[in-house]
C-alpha cells in the first residue's frame, strides 16, 4: 500500500508541511525532511521550484526564485532525494508545475519518483480530465498518487468527478486566493469546510492555505482529515535557517 494512503488510515490528524526545495541553501533539502519527520511532522511536500507558480503566494514564491537562484533543478532534487529512504520513512510528495515535469519526460519524471521513494504528485495546473485521459495510467503504473486541488469556488460535479479519479486524498484550498495570505478562518470557510464534509467523499480531505498556528491547525482540522502549513514554515526558515525546526512543530500541536 502507498504510504500516503497508509498514514491516512492511522487514527490521527495529519499534520503535513510544504517547503522549497534548495531553500534557504542548494543543499538543505535532506536535512530538513529528516528534521521534520524527527519531530513528528506526518507527511511532507518538497516544492519543485518553478519560474512562474500561479498558486504560490509572495513568500512561497520567494522561497522558490531563491532556490533557483541556488541553482535548484528537477535533477538536481532527483540527485538530492537518491538515498532519502534510507533514513526517512514518512509519506513524501513533490508539488510542482507540470512544464519542468513535460520537459523531463511524464514517464521518465514517475519512474524516477518510484525509483527514489517518492508516494504522489501534487500538480496545480494540471486539469485533472487531462490527468485522466491522458496520464492516470503512468502514474498508476509507478504507484503515485496525484493529488488535485479544490477551492470554495469548485462545483460539486467537477469535486465528485476529481473524488472518483484519486485514490489518495483531496487538496482543498480553503480561499480562493493564493497561499499565505490568510490569518484565520470565518464564517465563510468554516461553512466551505462544512460543506465538503458532508459530500461524504471517498476520498478524505486536508486543508492548506492559511494554516499557519495551532489555532487555524485546529480549525481546519475540525472537518478534515489534515492540514498542510507552506508559507509559515518557509518564514521560519527565513528566519532560523535549518535550525529550530522542532520548536516550529511544537508550536502548532
Amino acid at each position: 500500500m502507498n504510504r500516503i494512503n497508509q498514514k491516512l488510515q492511522e487514527d490521527k490528524k495529519i499534520l503535513s508541511i510544504y517547503f522549497s526545495a534548495g531553500y534557504p541553501n542548494l543543499n538543505d533539502t535532506v536535512q530538513i525532511i529528516q528534521d521534520l519527520e524527527k519531530n513528528g511532522i506526518d507527511m511532507i511536500e518538497i516544492g519543485l521550484p518553478f519560474s512562474d507558480p500561479l498558486a504560490d503566494g509572495p513568500t512561497i514564491q520567494a522561497s522558490s526564485t531563491q532556490a533557483l537562484h541556488n541553482g535548484m533543478t528537477t535533477q538536481i532534487l532527483f540527485d538530492q532525494l537518491k538515498d532519502i529512504r534510507q533514513s526517512v520513512t514518512i509519506p513524501l510528495v513533490i508539488m510542482g508545475y507540470f512544464n519542468p515535469m513535460l520537459q523531463y519526460g511524464v514517464e521518465n519524471f514517475c519512474k524516477t519518483c518510484a525509483e527514489i521513494g517518492i508516494d504522489g504528485l501534487i500538480i496545480p495546473d494540471l486539469p485533472v480530465d487531462v490527468y485522466a485521459e491522458q496520464y492516470k495510467a503512468t502514474f498508476d503504473k509507478y504507484g503515485l498518487i496525484n493529488v488535485f486541488l479544490i477551492t470554495p469556488q469548485t462545483s460539486d460535479e467537477r469535486i465528485r468527478f476529481i473524488d472518483s479519479v484519486s485514490d489518495g486524498f483531496i487538496y482543498m484550498v480553503s480561499s480562493a486566493s493564493v497561499t499565505g495570505s490568510q490569518s484565520g478562518f470565518g464564517n465563510t470557510q468554516e461553512t466551505y469546510f462544512k460543506r465538503i464534509a458532508d459530500m461524504n467523499l471517498k476520498n478524505p480531505q486536508v486543508i492548506g492555505f492559511g494554516i499557519n498556528n495551532a489555532e487555524t491547525f485546529k480549525q481546519a482540522t475540525q472537518f478534515a482529515k489534515g492540514a498542510i502549513i507552506g508559507s509559515a514554515f518557509i518564514t521560519h526558515l527565513t528566519a532560523n535557517g535549518t535550525g529550530k525546526i522542532g520548536e516550529f512543530v511544537k508550536a502548532i500541536r
